[in-house]
């Protein structure tokens, strides 16, 4: 059910009781598959629901320069068009990384137990802090790090933020990330995206086999990447 991951998501954040729980378990939903590189949303789209990721990865992106940007991944639990609730139109192209299931929760009902709950308010209210936080550090990310950092960077968020939802094995994920979507999140060319994984598993930091990524010395990474947690709110 679409709640599950976004009530662990809520509650690694903030608190929430037993009756704002209940609204989010029995709100209304309509359940869909996407295909890897399948569009959920375009840039100019007015959605009327918002997308609930409950499992698989989503990509916010738009082509710049006649390549690929992404600026940020979703993984289960997120909601990367809450914004849709107030600025009704999208920015971005949101796109599924591999194959996704999400719930789509009409705004109609969002926007009543919203209304009607301040403290479910106040628990989304960080949702959107959040991810602003994570354009914010990825837009340095790209600017002020070498491709090694950077993508040691983006590695750790990923981790930290699969850990928050309980998808975080003793430092193992699973991603269905291609080396052309590690590029396009990193500006790097899929030769340099390639090297950089090359390095940081010959420096034996990370194993990367398909679609399993195990991060071997967590703390060495984050201290490569410079990492810092707290503007996840962990």
């Amino acid at each position: 059910m679409p709640h599950q991951m976004l009530i662990a998501r809520l509650r690694s954040v903030t608190g929430l009781s037993e009756q704002d729980q209940a609204k989010l378990e029995s709100m209304p939903h309509t359940i869909k598959r996407f295909a890897p590189g399948e569009c959920l949303a375009r840039q100019g789209d007015r959605p009327v629901s918002c997308a609930v990721v409950m499992g698989g990865f989503l990509s916010r992106q738009r082509v710049a320069s006649d390549r690929i940007q992404i600026t940020s991944f979703y993984i289960p639990g997120d909601i990367p068009d809450l914004h849709t609730l107030h600025f009704p139109e999208m920015d971005r192209d949101l796109r599924s990384i591999g194959t996704s299931i999400i719930a789509l929760v009409p705004h109609s009902y969002l926007r009543e137990i919203l209304a009607k709950s301040a403290a479910l308010a106040h628990a989304f209210w960080p949702e959107t802090l959040i991810h602003t936080a994570i354009y914010r550090e990825w837009i340095e990310n790209l600017g002020s790090r070498e491709a090694l950092p950077r993508l040691a960077h983006l590695l750790c968020e990923i981790a930290a933020r699969l850990e928050l939802v309980g998808l975080l094995n003793n430092g193992r994920f699973h991603v269905p990330f291609t080396q052309q979507d590690i590029a396009d999140a990193c500006g790097l060319s899929t030769v340099h995206a390639n090297r950089t994984i090359q390095e940081l598993r010959r420096r034996k930091l990370i194993e990367w086999n398909g679609h399993a990524v195990d991060l071997i010395q967590r703390d060495r990474l984050e201290l490569l990447a410079d990492f810092r947690p707290s503007y996840l709110m962990r």
